[in-house]
């Protein structure tokens, strides 16, 4: 999993490659989303003035329709992105470098990562690519309750995401043992 140090670092240097890639990682930073989904966004699946993203069936792994909440920091990113690009309608979020038509490839998105973690100096770690940004999701907001998570992670199985993303972490672990009740005179235990 991408710690926070080493997201901060990539996040300090992305603009240098390109602004379609600090946005790719702004996004998929805070929405947790699949990269193959955050590259084929299309401006009129954004809805800055209601705070949401409409994710479509057919850009999904699972083919699942659904919105989401934006943060405010994918707001303001989208936002600023929408206006350095003049775009609007069904113009591609993430343009492909030379040919507007057409999305950012997801060799240019593989490339782009790994091009920061050089100059970000994140050392390369086999699994630590965009999908790591998915484990941080699921692992910073894993108080929230089970279908709200399932929904925000889009993870039909709610055991995909506690198996495969959500990670046991120290800060989590001393917050449930300093909340921990003790029962007294229960029945039927």
């Amino acid at each position: 999993m991408l710690t926070d140090a080493q997201y901060r670092a990539m996040l300090a240097i992305s603009r240098t490659l390109s602004p379609l890639f600090e946005l790719a990682l702004v996004v998929a930073h805070e929405i947790g989303h699949r990269i193959g989904s955050v590259r084929l966004l299309r401006w009129s699946d954004v809805d800055i003035e209601h705070g949401k993203i409409r994710w479509r069936a057919e850009n999904d792994k699972i083919a699942f329709e659904h919105e989401t909440i934006a943060t405010d920091t994918v707001l303001d990113a989208l936002d600023r992105a929408r206006r350095e690009q003049h775009a609007i309608g069904d113009a591609w979020v993430f343009p492909a470098p030379g040919d507007t038509k057409q999305p950012c490839s997801r060799h240019l998105m593989r490339d782009w990562w790994q091009r920061a973690e050089v100059l970000a100096g994140v050392p390369r770690v086999k699994g630590l690519g965009w999908h790591s940004l998915r484990r941080k999701f699921a692992t910073e907001i894993k108080n929230t309750p089970l279908k709200d998570l399932c929904y925000l992670g889009v993870w039909m199985e709610p055991q995909t995401g506690l198996r495969c993303y959500q990670r046991p972490d120290d800060v989590t672990m001393r917050e449930a043992l300093a909340t921990r009740r003790v029962l007294t005179g229960s029945k039927g235990v």
